[in-house]
């Protein structure tokens, strides 16, 4: 495996102890080896590394410098995501390139690897800060994987990695898809138990309120115990839940069953991402990672495809039904994927090594400094709405991510208004024009690799280092087609455009600019959010998820009565001119958003 990098993490020299008594212009300094000679599939310079004197000869003293390198793949300018944001005590700790850093012994000097929250304020670790902790930090050694290392996953084959990433794609295509495929037989439910079309929509709503609140409990339980676990178990009662929805014999039953379907299905929202991170690293993952970006938007428009004809022909019961036999599958499928998460590996291996040696010091970051319980609840409930009220950038990013996936909702209820009000269509055909929908997601997908290597290339063009605001280009281009797409929605519809021959082709081709665009700006949004707070990654995220969750539930219970009472032409161009007000946001950010960072405590330097 190529390598790019040779480095070590200089302590500052308070961090050990009290001064030395020493000129302060001398200092000694170790060259790495040069491994470019080794490495004949290209390298980059390596770091010299300088330390103070006294600092110098206390490491010759006590312990031969270890080399860590870095995967040719991997970038530490841009945030590791698998790193355990949401429990580790940063303030203690600080971050560490642990889990990413390859070395020839397998350790770390626990002091030397730690650093300080990417943010513009400086903040030691404060461990490193006080010299008696700095001291017993010096014993301690981190586990890291070591060259070659048959245990890190980005070391499997390129064929078992792409296993790996499709079947979290399929994963959270599946959950999505649940909370959409109920629509295609609205009619018999309300027929059935003598509810209005709102109480209906709530089987959908409820659902996707499941999506918003599972992740604050699922993300630090697969931080604290693995990845693997937390795709099982959780997809075990997923499954379950659908049981009762199916056999429901009143409508409160279906509502508080699918509420907990929702609570349960959200894990794959919750890991796919954090997988495809472990596998792939943050320069290889370009088509992995476009392929999770589409798959909670490309979902949920398979549901009433396959949902409508089957409310059509079996009835409602069997769309649960086969929903169940789906995400049965799909989670024993997923009992296939090994645990992936790097923090819980090289904990495994400093628990055995530590029973075969009986060296106590050995260790990871996450059991050295993992946060308390009530430091978790903070992070994963608390921060995320403290940084939404302080944080213009998220705030307004998570608006935006928000306005899109509620839209995506909202197409569920107006095109039955459209194709099977106006239309006079069946229900199995009205899911037929999602089909466009998943046209501009496939278009997309094509498109964000093409976006991630353009940020790559202005990342070399900056030596290495780009600015968070290089993530916006990509919404810079989608953000025109969502309002476009509205538009031609509302006025090729009737009563702008009557039915007859082919002016079906005008509404239902609607989708195809707006699924290009939905992609291409959550791809962007999101990619922005974690590289501009890259020391609050998990509340950032949570956060997003939170406010893009309670969009999507929302939407449901009005779009409907809106079609009907606006008309078709202004109740789509209501949502267009929303959209078009939502369009500077991030060319503001583009222009701006290095110097609203400035202001900020969290956002990085």
């Amino acid at each position: 495996m190529p390598h790019s990098e040779t480095s070590t993490i200089a302590v500052p020299e308070e961090a050990h102890g009290p001064p030395r008594t020493h000129p302060p212009h001398k200092s000694n300094t170790v060259q790495a080896h040069d491994y470019a000679h080794e490495n004949t599939h290209g390298t980059r310079a390596h770091r010299t590394i300088t330390f103070p004197e006294g600092v110098a000869r206390d490491r010759e003293l006590n312990l031969t410098l270890t080399r860590t390198r870095t995967h040719e793949s991997h970038d530490d300018n841009r945030p590791d995501m698998s790193f355990p944001f949401g429990t580790t005590d940063l303030n203690r700790g600080g971050f560490t390139n642990e889990y990413r850093a390859v070395s020839d012994t397998g350790f770390l000097p626990a002091d030397l690897a730690l650093r300080p929250v990417p943010s513009h304020i400086y903040r030691l670790p404060q461990a490193l800060a006080d010299p008696e902790k700095a001291r017993e930090l010096k014993q301690m050694k981190l586990v890291t994987w070591k060259e070659g290392d048959a245990e890190d996953p980005r070391n499997w084959s390129n064929l078992y990695r792409w296993y790996i990433t499709i079947i979290c794609a399929i994963a959270v295509v599946q959950v999505a898809f649940a909370s959409a495929v109920i629509t295609g037989d609205f009619r018999d439910i309300e027929e059935e138990f003598h509810v209005g079309e709102v109480v209906t929509a709530l089987s959908v709503s409820l659902m996707v309120v499941g999506f918003g609140i599972g992740p604050l409990a699922w993300s630090p339980l697969s931080e604290l115990y693995g990845r693997r676990p937390v795709w099982i178990i959780p997809g075990l009662f997923y499954v379950i839940f659908n049981i009762p929805c199916a056999v429901a014999q009143n409508i409160q039953t279906l509502l508080i069953c699918r509420f907990f379907c929702g609570i349960f299905a959200s894990a794959p929202l919750t890991l796919a991402g954090g997988t495809i991170s472990d596998v792939w690293d943050n320069n290889e993952r370009g088509l992995a990672i476009a392929l999770f970006a589409a798959a909670p938007y490309g979902g949920p428009v398979l549901g009433p495809i396959v949902g409508g004809f089957i409310g059509e022909t079996i009835g409602w019961r069997w769309i649960i039904w086969v929903n169940m036999i789906f995400a049965g599958v799909v989670t024993l499928s997923t009992m296939t994927i090994p645990e992936t998460f790097a923090p819980a590996l090289l904990g495994k291996r400093a628990r055995r090594l530590r029973a075969l040696t009986g060296d106590m010091t050995i260790t990871t970051e996450q059991e050295l400094f993992r946060a308390s319980l009530s430091q978790i609840i903070t992070e994963t409930l608390l921060r995320p709405f403290q940084m939404i009220a302080t944080e213009p950038i998220l705030l307004l990013m998570s608006m935006y991510i928000a306005l899109i996936y509620g839209l995506l909702y909202a197409f569920f209820f107006s095109f039955p208004v459209v194709f099977g009000e106006d239309y006079a269509w069946n229900d199995g055909i009205v899911g037929v024009t999602f089909s466009s929908v998943l046209i501009g997601v496939a278009i997309a997908l094509f498109v964000t690799p093409r976006v991630e290597r353009d940020y790559l290339r202005r990342a070399a063009e900056k030596g290495g280092r780009a600015d968070p605001e290089d993530r916006l280009v990509g919404m810079m281009i989608g953000c025109w087609f969502v309002p476009i797409s509205l538009f031609i929605f509302g006025w090729t519809s009737p009563p702008a455009v009557m039915p007859g021959g082919g002016h079906w082709v005008g509404p239902v081709s609607s989708g195809i600019p707006f699924g290009f665009g939905m992609v291409i700006i959550y791809f962007s949004a999101n990619a922005y959010l974690i590289d501009a707070f890259p020391g609050y990654v998990a509340s950032a995220l949570a956060a997003k998820t939170v406010i893009r969750s309670g969009s999507g539930a929302a939407m449901p219970l009005f779009i409907t009565a809106m079609y009907h009472n606006l008309g078709n032409g202004w109740a789509a161009s209501t949502w267009a001119f929303i959209s078009l007000a939502m369009i500077p946001i991030p060319f503001l950010f583009y222009r701006y958003g290095r110097s609203i960072r400035a202001r900020s405590k969290r956002a990085a330097a």
